[in-house]
């Protein structure tokens, strides 16, 4: 069989490559929300790759979830919501400025045992490792996980980390942690920001910018002269 993918249907097959799992109203708002039906354009566009055996899909969802065609995580899996998770995350994001460099469940140790962020990206021009909790845990368990990225951070291996930039400083990046609930966690070492979504970032470091511009910041020498401006 010889068919023609338009550029469309392959940045739609790359991002949910991606990002492992990607529901239908998502992919609305991401590609076809500048057309006169985006819904019904959507719903054509998914069921013709589907067809054509390009990606894969779960109904145990409502609306479709699209998986890749070689997806590892079985169609009523819970790993399904943790990928949406990181989704939602992803697109408050784009609401603000489009991210860079993104990677979806990044390894940067490349070991087990290893930090293990949901989610890496440049944004607003600063490297940003995403823990997103959709669950409640202990304050032992958020301490031991805040360990671990300063063990990394004491290791210098992360200044070989290929977004690293060439022309600076190399930067360690802040660890935010997308959690309802707050966590008495500490690090003398990393930056470590405690929100529920972009927006309450996005409004939280709106309001430090005005004091920013009338006291000089207080910048750790440990952070690798990392500088928060998301505005």
């Amino acid at each position: 069989m010889s068919f023609r993918l338009s550029q469309r249907d392959k940045d739609i097959i790359g991002f949910i490559n991606q990002f492992r799992a990607v529901d239908r109203d998502s992919l609305v708002e991401l590609f076809f929300k500048q057309l006169k039906s985006p819904v019904n354009a959507c719903n054509s566009v998914m069921v013709r790759l589907y067809r054509l055996g390009l990606i894969e899909r779960t109904q145990q969802y409502s609306p479709t979830v699209y998986l890749p065609i070689d997806a590892k995580i079985k169609k009523n899996s819970q790993k399904i919501l943790h990928f949406l998770s990181i989704l939602e995350i992803y697109k408050q994001m784009c609401t603000y400025g489009m991210p860079k460099q993104v990677i979806i469940e990044d390894k940067p140790t490349g070991r087990k045992g290893g930090i293990e962020p949901d989610l890496f990206c440049i944004f607003k021009g600063s490297p940003f490792w995403f823990e997103i909790q959709r669950n409640q845990y202990s304050e032992q368990k958020m301490q031991e996980k805040i360990h671990l990225y300063e063990e990394f951070f004491f290791s210098d291996e992360w200044k070989a980390l290929h977004w690293q930039p060439e022309d600076r400083a190399t930067i360690f990046p802040s660890v935010i942690l997308i959690t309802p609930v707050r966590y008495a966690v500490s690090s003398e070492h990393i930056r470590i920001i405690q929100v529920a979504s972009i927006h309450e970032l996005m409004e939280k470091y709106k309001g430090s910018g005005k004091q920013q511009k009338d006291a000089k910041p207080r910048i750790p020498a440990s952070s690798g002269g990392i500088k928060i401006n998301l505005t």
